[in-house]
């Protein structure tokens, strides 16, 4: 593994608030002769962190499963909407940008996010065409809408099942209920909303399973493909499951290596 600054150093838009925080990007690629898709993670925390335990952990298992693997330490409060948002992007026209050098393939980039970090993930399905930016270097030519969402227990809604503290961590706690709307991601799925896995617990308290529900809604509207899997039991943040209170969570890595292998990854 090795990371790599996602910003140019004089770049402002890529500064953080906290002043002792620089986004990076951690690279789990793999030795391959034969150019394999890629996962971008996000990290779950609320925009308050990012949780140690759905980084490295499922990198490593997507690797196991024949797939690159980046993780993302992007921006969370105090920075604000859109820095979070921008940091995935550039994450995923890093990527593409460094397909050959890499091995990787530029059209099979996955964006996998947990909970908050699923709010994130959800967000590059989304507002591709909304948070822009340039940064005036070779990555500014290329697309960064991913081909592909994966959401774990997702934060989606700013409703009434919605996680408060994400949307008061992303917008301002002070944030008006229009702005909550807006970025509340159900509201946002479109024809070109990328295809999706998602799973969740039935039991999550923290955020609940209408929020993938809701996505799951959104993209049958147009006719997207989509794969759920909810199992009744399971507290929020299992990661990859690894609970022996709930052991058959354990199989969700491997049904969404079979999902992103019939799209060719």
């Amino acid at each position: 593994m090795k990371t790599i600054n996602l910003w140019p150093k004089d770049y402002p838009a890529g500064k953080s608030e906290n002043k002792d925080f620089i986004p990076t990007l951690d690279i789990y690629t793999l030795d391959t002769d034969e150019p394999k898709g890629a996962v971008v993670i996000c990290p779950g925390g609320g925009y308050a962190g990012r949780a140690p335990h759905e980084g490295k952990d499922i990198a490593l298992r997507f690797n196991e499963f024949g797939f690159h693997a980046f993780v993302v330490q992007y921006r969370v409060a105090p920075d604000r909407f859109p820095a979070p948002q921008r940091d995935i992007f550039r994450a995923v026209k890093l990527v593409r940008s460094k397909a050959e050098e890499w091995n990787s393939r530029p059209d099979k980039i996955a964006v996998c996010g947990f909970s908050a970090g699923g709010h994130l993930a959800a967000s590059s399905g989304t507002l591709f065409n909304e948070v822009q930016f340039a940064v005036g270097d070779e990555t500014d030519k290329y697309p960064q809408k991913p081909n592909a969402l994966i959401l774990c227990y997702p934060v989606i809604s700013s409703g009434e099942h919605g996680h408060s503290g994400s949307f008061d961590n992303l917008l301002g706690a002070g944030s008006d209920l229009e702005l909550r709307e807006k970025y509340s991601l159900e509201k946002r799925i479109s024809a070109e909303t990328p295809p999706t896995f998602l799973w969740h617990t039935g039991e999550d308290s923290a955020v609940p399973v209408e929020n993938s529900l809701f996505w799951c809604q959104g993209l049958r509207k147009y006719r997207i493909p989509f794969e759920l899997h909810i199992f009744p039991e399971g507290r929020h943040g299992l990661g990859l499951g690894v609970d022996d209170k709930v052991p058959e969570l354990r199989v969700w890595p491997g049904l969404c290596a079979t999902w992103l292998r019939k799209m060719q990854w």
